[in-house]
């Protein structure tokens, strides 16, 4: 590479690194000045206002800035919308529980898929969230019963097995009624780890009710070139017979 090729490529990476990391130029002289702007104290006209920034950059996702722009946006509109919005998020907070089966979300003490008569009672499908019992209902191809973990173990963090409802979950295995036990908690360290401890506590405690896991494979339209080894590996472990 010649010297002013080399020249030139290095003023073009300098540029990319001023533009990326918002970096200063004075006299000539490039340093470091990496700006966060979301974590600046920003100064409000409004104690009021700041106060709202403040609760809604609590929400996941939503930092200082964005929560501005909500805050502004609600000024701007009729009263009438704020209230209701925030009726809505108060009446969802007090009249929200937990199902006392399956501890998915529910308005009474038993939420509606363990209410129904159309379920298949003796198939239980495991998850770690509430949000994955919405997910598994979009597909419509499940017509069996949940239990809801309420996450995963994780020693990292500090969760352990005592903290999730894996307790509640032999009861109603053991209880009886229960033929299998669908887990699908993903694909995660910690959901392998989560669905190893229910099998061997469901294999001492109930011995005669199947213990499958969700098939893992290559998704559907995706390219074996952008497929992970782990994923590809598991795939072909777990092929099946073609079908038309």
């Amino acid at each position: 590479m010649g010297k002013r090729t080399y020249k030139a490529a290095a003023k073009l990476r300098i540029i990319f690194y001023l533009r990326k990391y918002k970096l200063a130029w004075l006299g000539g002289i490039e340093y470091f000045c990496c700006i966060n702007h979301d974590d600046m104290e920003q100064e409000f006209s409004s104690t009021l206002l700041e106060n709202a920034v403040s609760a809604l950059s609590r929400l996941p996702g939503v930092g200082r800035k964005t929560a501005l722009r909500f805050a502004l946006h609600l000024l701007r509109r009729d009263e009438s919308e704020a209230l209701t919005i925030a009726g809505a998020i108060a009446d969802m907070r007090k009249g929200i529980r937990y199902c006392t089966i399956c501890h998915n979300i529910s308005e009474s003490d038993v939420c509606p898929i363990c209410a129904s008569p159309r379920r298949q009672p003796s198939l239980v499908c495991v998850v770690e969230s509430v949000k994955d019992v919405m997910i598994i209902e979009n597909t419509r191809q499940y017509f069996g019963l949940y239990h809801v973990l309420g996450g995963l173990i994780s020693p990292i963090d500090g969760v352990g097995p005592d903290m999730l409802q894996i307790a509640s979950l032999v009861e109603r295995v053991v209880a009886g009624g229960i033929d299998e036990v669908i887990l699908a908690t993903g694909a995660t360290v910690e959901a392998d780890t989560t669905n190893f401890y229910i099998y061997r506590l469901l294999q001492r405690k109930a011995p005669g009710v199947k213990v499958t896991q969700i098939a893992r494979g290559v998704s559907v339209g995706n390219e074996l070139e952008y497929t992970d080894e782990a994923t590809l590996a598991r795939s072909l472990a777990g092929r099946i017979p073609f079908e038309l």
